[in-house]
């Protein structure tokens, strides 16, 4: 079911957002405060969660405050790998999450904490285990990303891709199971606090996985799971068919779903990180979205004959 609405992935990095296009994220502002208000208006509940910043960055924090972001969200959200990609040690983890709690009044959420296995099975091991005692306490939700390695003959979302030299491989090696589905060491981790440190599992349109994955997460025990729908996909052939089946499947996990990326035809720049021409396209998308999986009590179906909701009463 249904816990919480995500507003974009990542809008401070320039591999989800096009900074270049808009430098002082004015435009993502505007986005938001659309999207939380169209959310609102169709639940009047739910949790709407602000993107989870990556860096981890106050000043873009006080950004959003200044615009009045803040107004239209009920949940901040944070990512951070320490071990891969950020400039900061593992150990800093309670100081980062505490510059942003100081700034926000809202819950502060770490919907992507991870670490790869591209130098060694052993360190993502004792990465995890490290991350729960960390974290465990000072957040309410933690989601760790993620499931699966990435397959290698897909494209990580990173705009840097073999300039980045080892960081962008580093990409496809996040996973608890490797491509062919077997396990790596961390997974025997993760299933020792999976019933309280959700997992973020993106899955790509019509993606392969879906069904092994449900199957996984049952047999590790996990309740909360990240995943997204993607506007960018939604004007693809058969796409309410493929939300369908994705939303269905994992409908007995308590499912934080995103909301993100930009049709190549709807943005500014042609590509998934544009801001939007118009910003209230993507805020309708993500009303219809939650109308469809997770309507507002009062507008349930009272019969068979419809869709049922997939979110909580």
């Amino acid at each position: 079911m249904i816990e919480a609405a995500k507003i974009w992935n990542e809008p401070n990095n320039k591999s989800h957002w096009d900074i270049l296009i808009d430098p002082e994220w004015d435009k993502f502002a505007e986005l938001a405060i659309v999207a939380g208000q169209a959310i609102r208006a169709v639940h009047p509940t739910l949790p709407r969660v602000l993107g989870g910043l990556s860096p981890i960055d106050p000043r873009f924090m006080e950004n959003m405050k200044t615009r009045g972001v803040l107004d239209h969200v009920d949940v901040v959200a944070v990512h951070g790998f320490p071990l891969d990609w950020n400039l900061w040690q593992i150990q800093e983890w309670p100081d980062k999450l505490a510059e942003i709690q100081a700034l926000v009044p809202h819950p502060v959420w770490v919907t992507e904490v991870g670490v790869s296995s591209f130098g060694a099975d052993e360190v993502q091991a004792w990465g995890l285990k490290r991350t729960v005692e960390l974290l465990a306490g000072h957040a309410p939700r933690i989601h760790w990303y993620s499931l699966y390695d990435l397959p290698k003959t897909w494209e990580a979302t990173t705009r840097h891709r073999e300039a980045e030299g080892s960081s962008y491989y580093r990409h496809f090696h996040m996973g608890l199971l490797r491509e062919d589905g077997t396990p790596k060491p961390a997974l025997d981790v993760y299933a020792e606090y999976a019933s309280t440190m959700g997992l973020c599992q993106w899955f790509h349109f019509e993606d392969h996985r879906l069904d092994d994955a449900v199957r996984w997460m049952r047999r590790l025990g996990v309740r909360h799971l990240r995943t997204g729908l993607s506007w960018a996909d939604s004007f693809r052939p058969n796409a309410r068919d493929w939300f369908d089946r994705q939303m269905e499947a994992l409908a007995e996990f308590e499912i934080t779903v995103t909301f993100c990326f930009t049709p190549e035809h709807r943005g500014i720049a042609p590509h998934h990180t544009s801001p939007p021409l118009d910003p209230q396209e993507f805020a309708d998308f993500c009303a219809t979205m939650i109308q469809r999986y997770c309507p507002a009590p009062a507008s349930r179906p009272s019969t068979h004959n419809h869709r049922e909701p997939l979110c909580a009463p």
